[in-house]
C-alpha cells in the first residue's frame, strides 16, 4: 500500500507506535506507517495534531479533499529538501525569458504529442468518427510544427497551448456516449460524469506534483508554462500538463469499459460527483493508473532541476 483513501464519514485516524490506527463505523484497522507515502482525506474525519506531525515526520503526505466537490482544500507536507540552491536556480531561471520559454516549450510539446497520441488511438479504436478525429490531429500537428521555431516567446507559447486545448476538445468528446451529457471541458462544478472524473483525477494528480515539488527543494508556486498567480500553484500545473493526455485517455477506459457506470454518479449542488459504490471503484482505479504518473512527475522533477543547476538542454 502507499496511498490511503479515507471517504468513510465519521473515520477516526490516529497513531500507536509505528501503526497507524483506522476506525470508522465500528471497523478498526491498523496500517504500518511506513508502508504509507501519502493519505487523502475525503471525508468528515477526527484525528488530532500528534498524529498529523507524527505523518509530516514519517514523509507522509496529506491531501484534504472537500468531499462534496471533490476540490483539494489543503495538503499537509513534512520537510523540504534543504539544498536551497535549487529553488535560487528556479527563481533565477524565471527571470531569463529565454530559459524560461525553453521550459515552457518542452513541457507543452510533451503534452500535444500525448494529446495527439491520444487521438490517433481513438481513430483506430472509432472508424466512425475519423473525420472530427483526423481534423483535431491535423490541427494539433500543425501547432507542434509552429512549437519547433517557437522558443522564446511565452506568449506566444501559451496562446498555442489554448489553440491545442481548444481542437483536442473539439474532438475528445465525441468518444464518449451522448447520453453522458459530455460536450465540452468544464470544471467548477463539473456538469456530467466525464468531467467528474476529470476534475477529480488533475485534483489528485496536482496535489502529488505539489507532494514532489515539494519534497525536492523546488517552489510549486513558480512556473513558467504558467504565469505566476495568487494562490496558485504554478509548477505543479506545468508539470501536470504533459499528463492531462494520459488521464483522459484513462477516463475514457474507465467508462468504456463500464468500470465506472452513470448510475454510480449524482447531481448534488449543481454538479456531478460520484457516489459512495463510484468512490470505492474509482480509488484503487486511480492508485494502480497513478503509479507510473508519479514516476514520470519525479522524473520530470530531477530532469529540471538537473537543468536548472547545470545549465543543460
Amino acid at each position: 500500500m502507499s496511498t490511503l483513501y479515507i471517504d468513510r464519514r465519521h473515520s477516526e485516524l490516529r497513531h500507536q507506535g509505528g501503526a497507524l490506527i483506522l476506525s470508522a463505523q465500528g471497523e478498526r484497522q491498523s496500517i504500518p506507517i511506513k508502508l504509507l507515502e501519502r493519505i487523502v482525506i475525503s471525508a468528515k474525519t477526527q484525528t488530532d495534531t500528534a498524529t498529523l506531525a507524527h505523518l509530516a515526520q514519517q514523509g507522509v503526505i496529506i491531501s484534504l479533499i472537500g468531499g462534496g466537490k471533490q476540490q483539494r482544500l489543503a495538503t499537509i507536507i513534512g520537510p523540504q529538501h534543504n539544498d536551497v540552491r535549487r529553488r535560487l536556480a528556479q527563481y533565477r531561471a524565471h527571470t531569463e525569458p529565454e530559459r524560461a520559454a525553453v521550459i515552457a516549450r518542452t513541457l507543452l510539446c510533451h503534452k500535444i504529442q500525448g494529446q495527439r497520441r491520444l487521438l490517433l488511438h481513438a481513430r483506430q479504436q472509432r472508424p466512425d468518427l475519423r473525420h472530427p478525429l483526423s481534423q483535431a490531429i491535423e490541427r494539433l500537428e500543425g501547432i507542434q510544427r509552429s512549437l519547433e521555431n517557437e522558443t522564446t516567446d511565452l506568449p506566444r507559447l501559451r496562446g498555442l497551448e489554448g489553440a491545442a486545448a481548444a481542437h483536442y476538445f473539439a474532438a475528445y468528446p465525441k468518444l464518449f456516449p451522448a447520453e453522458l451529457g459530455f460536450t465540452a471541458r468544464r470544471r467548477r462544478p463539473p456538469p456530467d460524469p466525464v468531467n467528474a472524473l476529470l476534475s477529480l483525477s488533475y485534483t489528485l494528480i496536482h496535489a502529488e506534483a505539489v507532494q514532489i515539488i515539494h519534497s525536492a527543494g523546488l517552489d510549486p508556486y513558480l512556473g513558467y508554462l504558467h504565469e505566476p498567480d495568487y494562490g496558485r500553484e504554478s509548477l505543479a500545473a506545468d508539470l501536470i500538463e504533459p499528463l492531462r493526455p494520459r488521464i483522459d485517455r484513462w477516463v475514457w477506459q474507465l467508462m468504456r469499459s463500464r468500470r465506472l457506470r452513470p448510475e454510480q454518479f449524482k447531481q448534488r449542488e449543481g454538479g456531478c460527483y460520484l457516489d459512495k459504490g463510484g468512490r470505492g471503484e474509482y480509488y484503487p482505479a486511480y492508485e494502480q493508473a497513478a503509479r507510473s504518473w508519479r514516476r514520470w512527475l519525479r522524473l520530470a522533477v530531477y530532469t529540471l532541476i538537473h537543468h536548472l543547476m547545470e545549465d543543460t538542454p
